[in-house]
């Protein structure tokens, strides 16, 4: 970075508000939205940096209206779902229940148990126990405390 970028990245931070928002007109030609000052201090900071040094390649612009393309396509029951997070497929996850070490393998769209597909982690654990489990918490993937 040249010093003249750095001395105004700098002088961001001991700015007073009303010049956060005089810069803000300066560099956006808009006026200032009503965000606290450490959205004003990043943005500018960025702004800043993209005027001196050019902003996101194309092939990241283009990679991102693909990817707001495909939110966009989404109901809006989809957008607020909650993204199943799973362990990668071929993690294998080990549980000593009652003395006995059980091993389960992740699979694209099910888990593995004993040579048989389960479609859940619950049905796996429901399996070795005997009793209903959540089985991300039996297989220690949730942060809740784990009987045995």
């Amino acid at each position: 970075m040249n010093d003249t970028v750095l001395s105004q990245l700098a002088a961001l931070k001991g700015a007073s508000a009303l010049v956060l928002k005089a810069k803000w007109r300066e560099l956006f030609n808009s006026e200032p939205p009503q965000y606290n000052r450490r959205f004003l201090e990043s943005r500018l900071a960025y702004r800043i940096q993209e005027l001196a040094y050019g902003g996101l390649g194309r092939e990241t612009l283009d990679r991102l209206r693909a990817m707001a393309k495909q939110y966009d396509a989404k109901t809006v029951a989809d957008r607020k779902a909650r993204p199943v997070h799973r362990p990668i497929a071929g993690t294998q996850l080990i549980r000593e229940w009652q003395g006995i070490s059980h091993c389960v393998t992740v699979r694209v769209d099910d888990f593995e148990y004993l040579g048989r597909p389960y479609k859940s982690l619950s049905s796996v654990a429901h399996q070795i126990t005997g009793t209903k489990w959540n089985g991300w918490v039996f297989f220690g993937l949730k942060n809740h405390q784990v009987k045995s």
